[in-house]
């Protein structure tokens, strides 16, 4: 099923990435910063957030909000992100996970250094990240630090901490050390994105500010890729054709956490949760 085109946010033109930008995402297995919307967008977006966060408790780290909420919904198929997305992918998209990712202030909650593919059960790498900001991410806020080429070599060992500070559900970590000397931090100003590969290495140190870090996670992959765990999974169609259907289709979200909405996305939620704990 595809997801409604938002034409506020349509281009004439498609806005892939440059070849140049292509080739730092090939490169290095990352590419920052896009900007796909405008501060005050993507302060609208923080609003509707926290808006349903005081009647419906915190939204960090549930599965596929945009099956819940309009305004997550419509991020995950703004067009100058899609058009970047195609650029790495090709002409076919299907939205496969998402997560909104937050670090509240002064908190000791961080992400170890781990590859995302590591845990998912998928059998290609035909993914990309889009982490999309809707605040001022920094250093010191926690933003997220990238290993620059640590995806050419594939899978690295990972160990399982479940440490009660680590935001990943397992708490795993890559069992090499990493030099921290030869990392990049993905600083982004709301509004912006970037981009990242499904094995290059990555984590986030806590936020020491005052202040909220918001960022929404969005996981598109090729229709080819299949879930090796499950053939219950879920995703939707969001550019091109699907060949494939190697994932269930999923509803439209026509209003915020309508009931219906909340059974499907708990569902999907569970089938994630037993994947994670599979691999």
């Amino acid at each position: 099923m595809m997801m409604k085109t938002d034409t506020t946010e349509r281009k004439a033109i498609n806005q892939q990435l440059s070849q140049a930008d292509q080739q730092q995402y090939r490169h290095d297995g990352y590419f920052f910063p896009l900007r796909i919307f405008s501060t005050k967008k993507a302060a609208d977006h923080r609003e509707q957030l926290e808006n349903l966060e005081a009647v419906y408790g915190p939204m960090h780290y549930k599965i596929k909000p945009y099956l819940l909420m309009k305004s997550a919904a419509e991020i995950a198929n703004n067009s100058v992100l899609l058009d970047a997305v195609e650029s790495i992918l090709g002409p076919d998209i299907l939205l496969w996970d998402s997560a909104y990712i937050i670090k509240e202030p002064n908190n000791t909650k961080y992400v170890s250094w781990h590859q995302d593919l590591t845990y998912w059960g998928l059998d290609g790498d035909e993914l990309v990240t889009a982490w999309v900001a809707l605040s001022t991410v920094t250093t010191q806020n926690g933003c997220m630090k990238m290993l620059p080429g640590s995806h050419h070599k594939g899978k690295h060992q990972h160990r399982s901490t479940y440490s009660k500070d680590n935001i990943l559900h397992r708490g795993q970590e890559l069992s090499a050390e990493i030099d921290e000397e030869q990392t990049v931090s993905v600083e982004l100003e709301a509004g912006e994105v970037s981009f990242h590969h499904g094995w290059v290495a990555h984590a986030s140190h806590p936020n020491f500010s005052a202040e909220r870090r918001i960022g929404l996670s969005l996981q598109y992959l090729a229709p080819r890729v299949r879930q090796k765990h499950t053939d219950h999974e879920s995703a939707t169609l969001v550019r091109g054709e699907d060949r494939y259907r190697n994932f269930l289709p999923e509803p439209l979200c026509e209003e915020d956490f309508a009931p219906e909405m909340l059974s499907f996305q708990a569902e999907a939620e569970r089938l994630k949760h037993e994947v994670y704990d599979t691999n």
